[in-house]
């Protein structure tokens, strides 16, 4: 657990998230939608860089390998796109009236986000888990949530007295984040020579962007008057839910996965890809969504704090799955 928090208080993206939410409080006018710096355009150009980058890592082969597992896509994209909803309005229903309007659109937000690809991929190789699985079921979370997240959002922002286009909505997602991963497939047989030996820098890009969207959306908020509306106690609200909803989901998907009774290499998929919720595709779907929304800042709060808690705490799990799996093998070993 020490080893843990030592490696979490060394993650220099979680110091630059910090950085830009204090450097968005400090100094808002640079980074606010059409500021003098533009960088809101900047932040478009990077979205587009990250899933192009995406389209060229992403291998056909390893995501026919993982075709075949009905019961395991079933599971995780319910997880994804039923039951994380569900739990969302679940929230609504019983806290609803304590939270800041923002912040209980962005729980759900949160919930209604797809699934992440790298680190549900991670997890589920340092588990020992279906890896081919867990590649084709977040990739498939990844492409289902451009349609999804913002219907999901739309009738949620309906039923409270809010209106979203869409079908806007779904084209800017589209042109922004379909497109360049289709381009990046298409050039994959140029380029994916070339990528895989700078692919760890794509992973820097990819973290960089997302820090430069922070930054542009909590200036948005603070000349919005975020601090001065709500204080330092929205963190600790957006730091609980988070937490709170992370260890609903990883019992929940863990239950399910038994009951359906999955092979362990299945459930451990299963557990991470329908456990996980994505930020590097949650801050630039939430500015194509909502634009310039003066709430954006506490609309992605729960998404960023839900990162980081599910990488310290799946990574735990991981570790004992992966003992779990060595112990079995030894056990069967004559």
């Amino acid at each position: 657990m020490i080893d843990r928090l030592r490696r979490v208080a060394k993650d220099w993206f979680l110091a630059g998230m910090i950085s830009a939410v204090v450097l968005a409080t400090l100094f808002p006018e640079p980074g606010r939608t059409g500021g003098p710096l533009r960088l809101d355009l900047v932040a478009d150009v990077g979205i587009f860089g990250i899933f192009f980058f995406h389209g060229l890592a992403l291998s056909r082969d390893r995501l026919r390998a993982g075709m075949m597992r009905w019961k395991l896509h079933v599971i995780v994209q319910a997880m994804t796109y039923v039951a994380f909803p569900l739990l969302g309005v679940a929230l609504a229903a019983a806290f609803g009236r304590f939270l800041p309007e923002y912040l209980l659109l962005g729980f759900f937000y949160l919930c209604a986000l797809p699934s992440t690809i790298s680190s549900s991929v991670a997890m589920t190789a340092v588990a020992r888990g279906n890896v081919p699985g867990a590649i084709f079921n977040a990739t498939l979370s990844s492409l289902i949530g451009i349609f999804a997240t913002p219907l999901l959002v739309s009738v949620w922002t309906s039923t409270s007295g809010h209106s979203l286009s869409v079908g806007r909505a779904v084209l800017d997602i589209a042109t922004m984040l379909l497109l360049p991963i289709v381009l990046g497939q298409l050039l994959r047989p140029a380029l994916g020579t070339w990528f895989q030996r700078y692919h760890r820098y794509a992973n820097a890009f990819d973290k960089l962007v997302i820090l430069l969207l922070v930054y542009v959306s909590f200036s948005d908020s603070v000349r919005a008057g975020l601090w001065t509306e709500h204080g330092a106690g929205v963190l600790a609200l957006a730091v609980v839910g988070a937490a709170a909803i992370l260890a609903i989901v990883l019992t929940l998907s863990t239950r399910v996965a038994r009951l359906v009774r999955l092979d362990k290499e299945d459930e451990i998929a299963a557990v991470f890809c329908g456990s996980k919720k994505t930020l590097a595709s949650g801050v630039p779907m939430a500015k194509l969504i909502f634009g310039a929304h003066p709430g954006l800042g506490l609309i992605v709060l729960p998404i960023m704090f839900y990162h980081q808690i599910q990488l310290f705490v799946c990574s735990i799990l991981a570790e004992r799955y992966a003992r779990r799996s060595l112990g079995a093998e030894v056990r069967a070993r004559p």
